[in-house]
């Protein structure tokens, strides 16, 4: 597995080995001792799985109690996927990093608790793998808006305006959040 840490260090890249014959491929998503390696010394408790339409726009989310780190994969299909920073005494406070997650790079993304997390989907349809680092407590999830004009991110979003929850459609600018310590 290859760790890259993105312009927000925490944020890491993982491209892991594919080994891919006429039969298909095999890939280690995870494992303990090379994330332990890479500085990621963590014990995931939870797995989701998330199946999403092209155009769907779900987050930016977060837990102001329980906060999440999250092991993010795209298993069919492709999404851009957005971390930003909201810990309220991090350098990087309201900064953000995305990437482009798909089942043909099979690119994983390590998110740490303290970011909220977001994703587009590009493709007719995408399916999400993540684990996370606590519990999904509903009580605790807040959404930061998808288009926040000071965070002003860049989403690869072409033509319609994206699909969103009713919940993330009522996202809170970062100067109006519950930030993280």
């Amino acid at each position: 597995m290859r760790f890259t840490p993105t312009a927000l260090a925490e944020v890491i890249l993982i491209e892991p080995v594919v080994f891919a014959d006429e039969r298909g491929f095999f890939l280690e998503s995870y494992q303990k001792e090379k994330f332990v390696e890479a500085g990621i010394d963590v014990e995931f408790v939870q797995d989701n799985h998330s199946k999403s339409s092209q155009g769907v726009l779900r987050g930016l989310h977060y837990q102001i109690q329980q906060p999440q780190g999250k092991l993010v994969r795209a298993v069919v299909g492709e999404i851009f996927d957005v971390a930003v920073d909201i810990r309220k005494n991090s350098p990087t406070f309201g900064k953000w990093v995305g990437d482009f997650l798909s089942a043909e790079n099979k690119k994983l993304i390590w998110i740490p608790a303290g970011f909220a997390h977001g994703i587009y989907v590009m493709s007719s349809t995408a399916e999400v793998l993540y684990k996370t680092t606590d519990y999904f407590a509903p009580q605790w999830e807040r959404s930061l808006a998808w288009n926040d004009p000071t965070v002003n991110i860049d989403w690869p979003i072409h033509g319609k305006a994206p699909i969103l929850s009713l919940k993330d459609q009522a996202g809170k600018f970062l100067n109006e959040i519950q930030a993280l310590e």
